[in-house]
């Protein structure tokens, strides 16, 4: 199986598609193998966090959004990509720390994730935009 989902954003956050995957990896009737999910985007990434306090998600952009704050901030001067915008270059650069890619086994037609957690596109970028995430089932 390999599909494309589309994910649209509003903006920096933690967006959960758990539930489209699973319904993706249903509809093609496969019971095990291994999943490999892949973002198109060099400005978001792909986490799988706990999904039960919201918290959390809002402590990860927090903690991200301190670690490398927009290009605006004084400390990132030193940064020369900045033509498309403050949030731009520091997308890239947490794009570029956190994956992009994540591998989860299928087993019985389920994702073997554990009790608490979730599928998210992390985005980056303070635009609402159209994200691609490739799924291909093994």
């Amino acid at each position: 199986m390999q599909s494309q989902l589309e994910i649209e954003t509003q903006g920096p956050g933690l967006y959960e598609f758990t539930g489209r995957v699973h319904g993706r990896i249903a509809e093609q009737g496969r019971q095990c193998g291994l999943l490999t999910l892949f973002v198109q985007h060099t400005s978001c990434s792909l986490l799988i966090p706990e999904n039960a306090d919201p918290e959390v998600q809002g402590d990860l952009q927090a903690f991200f959004h301190r670690l490398v704050p927009p290009s605006s901030d004084p400390s990132m001067g030193y940064l020369r990509h900045t033509y498309e915008g403050p949030d731009d270059m520091p997308a890239h650069i947490k794009a570029a720390m956190m994956p992009v890619s994540q591998s989860i086994p299928v087993q019985q037609g389920q994702l073997m994730l554990g009790t608490w957690q979730g599928i998210y596109l992390f985005e980056h970028r303070n635009a609402a935009l159209s994200r691609r995430v490739v799924a291909h089932l093994t």
